[in-house]
C-alpha cells in the first residue's frame, strides 16, 4: 500500500503562483512515476504533469511553459511549481503514483486550487 498526501493548495490571483506537494509513503520502489491531476467542477479528470524516478517530465499543452514539476526522490515528494496562474487552472488537484511492473495506481485525497481573475 502507499499513501500519498497533498499539500500546497489555496487562493490565488490570476498571473500569481502556487507550489503543491505531495509526499508519498508505504511500499513505493522503482520504478515508479509520479504525477498531478487535476478536475474542475463538472469536467473530467485531467492530466496535468508526470515524472519518473529517472526524471523524465511530460506535461499537458494547457500548462507547458507556465507548470514545473519536479521530484525529491530521497522523500518520496514530488512537486508542482505553478506560476503564471489563470482563472481555468482552478480545479481541484489530486497527485498520483504509478508502478508500471504491477499497474497499481495510488491516488491522493486532493487539494483546491482557486484563481481568481
Amino acid at each position: 500500500q502507499v499513501q500519498l498526501v497533498e499539500s500546497g493548495g489555496g487562493l490565488a490571483q490570476a498571473g500569481g503562483s502556487l507550489r503543491l506537494s505531495c509526499a508519498a509513503s508505504g511500499e513505493i520502489f522503482s520504478p515508479n512515476s509520479m504525477g498531478w491531476f487535476r478536475q474542475a467542477p463538472g469536467k473530467q479528470r485531467e492530466f496535468v504533469a508526470i515524472i519518473t524516478n529517472g526524471g523524465s517530465t511530460n506535461y499537458a499543452d494547457s500548462v507547458k511553459g507556465r507548470f514545473t514539476i519536479s521530484r525529491d526522490n530521497a522523500k518520496n515528494t514530488v512537486y508542482l511549481q505553478m506560476n503564471s496562474l489563470k482563472p481555468e487552472d482552478t480545479a481541484v488537484y489530486y497527485c498520483r503514483t504509478y508502478f508500471p511492473n504491477n499497474g497499481r495506481a495510488y491516488w491522493g485525497q486532493g487539494t483546491q486550487v482557486t484563481v481568481s481573475s
